[in-house]
């Protein structure tokens, strides 16, 4: 009896000893399947309307359709079972006239998000990983460039310059 405990006790040590130290779940997977994907993106739509940077570029869009394909872009980031049916990046937001700030505040957004639903920091930081390079598809920069689509980025740019014409800053 006491030998076969023995064995038990080495295979048990020797087992525990060979598993690998790092976890081989998926993005999907550490932001807690689609559950949690979609109590992150719940969180994260409480920041943003509450945030006067962020909120004024989703005026006009029909929130539940943004809901819905948010979910689904980050299951797929997340390397999780999602199709993201949405456009692409670049015309979802082509004529929103997002500069570097606005960008960053809706990043900010998503890290309290984040911090709100408790991801942990080692899983944010890969999900931010996966979005960072979206950055240049997002982001038009000046308001005044061809991109420049509204009436409102029209008036706004003609008031520009003409203040430029004028010598005033």
């Amino acid at each position: 009896m006491r030998k076969r405990s023995a064995i038990a006790c080495v295979a048990f040590v020797a087992l525990a000893c060979a598993r690998p130290p790092w976890n081989h779940a998926t993005l999907y997977d550490d932001l807690g399947g689609e559950k949690g994907i979609a109590r992150l993106v719940s969180a994260f739509l409480v920041r943003l309307a509450r945030d006067p940077i962020s909120s004024p570029f989703f005026a006009h869009t029909n929130m539940e359709r943004f809901e819905r394909l948010l979910n689904e872009h980050l299951c797929q980031v997340a390397n999780g079972p999602c199709q993201y049916t949405g456009d692409s990046m670049r015309d979802a937001h082509r004529g929103l006239g997002i500069d570097d700030a606005a960008f960053t505040a809706l990043v900010q957004d998503l890290e309290m998000a984040m911090d709100d639903v408790r991801v942990p920091f080692q899983v944010q930081n890969r999900l931010l990983a996966r979005l960072a390079p979206m950055h240049d598809e997002i982001v038009e920069g000046d308001p005044c460039s061809p991109f420049a689509l509204s009436s409102e980025q029209r008036e706004r740019c003609a008031k520009l310059e003409a203040m430029r014409a004028s010598g005033a800053h």
